[in-house]
């Protein structure tokens, strides 16, 4: 089995004074594709870079404790390429991609536009260039046979089952119209598979993996899923297993697991 976790850390730095590396030993996944790593190169730590058992890989920012992605790998990759080839994006290192023998794993962080309408712009933006991306993704595998899986904070709530108030959401960036139906596009036309729900098609409060930080919206479960592991269709048939783990807490995201009945 290949064990593949996606997790936005909400700074690489606080989710080690959280005990990460501890999780990471007792946990074992195979590969851990980071989001919001939000530190600079030069900060990083050999445990942070390097955790015991784990090559790292990092796509970090230009601006200072913003954004950046990564991988924790316990299998070395053939080559790991970094960004969409987009100026406007690769500059907030958003996306990383491994590549292995016959598949691979791509660490994804979505923009945020909760904080006003020109971060709203830019996320529509990204979605129309991710989209592009994406498609090119889909025709490699056409040409190649190589399957793939993108894990990261999406920053959308696809359904309505997504999230617990959904009626409250439906004007708030990550639940607007527009970026639910491209979600639906990306899921529909272009081909793509959501993992977690190709195993728990109908799971509501189980699901999510973000909770505000404001009043106690952990304590009463009032959370969105928006971290997603969305793969091709070979490799997504493989899915065996997928959890949410909610026992520690290193972010105000939470890991999500999948488990593929897959050989590198």
């Amino acid at each position: 089995m290949l064990k593949v976790t996606s997790l936005n850390l909400n700074g690489i730095r606080a989710a080690f004074r959280k005990e990460l590396p501890i999780w990471l030993k007792s946990y074992a996944p195979d590969m851990v594709a980071m989001q919001e790593v939000r530190i600079q190169d030069q900060d990083l730590t050999e445990a942070m870079r390097h955790p015991e058992g784990y090559t790292g890989h990092f796509n970090l920012a230009e601006r200072k404790g913003y954004s950046g992605v990564g991988f924790y790998l316990n299998t070395p990759a053939d080559k790991v390429c970094e960004g969409m080839g987009c100026d406007e994006f690769d500059s907030e290192g958003r996306v990383i991609r491994a590549d292995f023998s016959n598949f691979s794993l791509i660490s994804a962080y979505l923009p945020s536009g909760t904080s006003g309408d020109i971060r709203q712009d830019a996320k529509y933006r990204f979605l129309a260039t991710f989209e592009a991306w994406m498609n090119a993704l889909m025709q490699e595998r056409v040409e190649t046979g190589r399957e793939f899986i993108i894990c990261g904070d999406w920053n959308i709530a696809h359904q309505e089952i997504d999230l617990k108030n959904w009626k409250g959401n439906q004007k708030n960036s990550g639940f607007l119209p527009e970026e639910r139906a491209w979600m639906t596009k990306v899921l529909t036309e272009m081909g793509w598979v959501d993992v977690y729900r190709s195993l728990h098609p109908d799971t509501t409060a189980e699901c999510y993996t973000w909770w505000s930080n404001r009043g106690q919206a952990w304590a009463n479960n009032v959370g969105w899923r928006i971290d997603y592991q969305i793969a091709t269709p070979g490799i997504a048939a493989t899915a065996r297993h997928a959890e949410v783990y909610k026992e520690e807490r290193f972010s105000d995201h939470a890991p999500l697991t999948i488990q593929y009945e897959w050989t590198l």
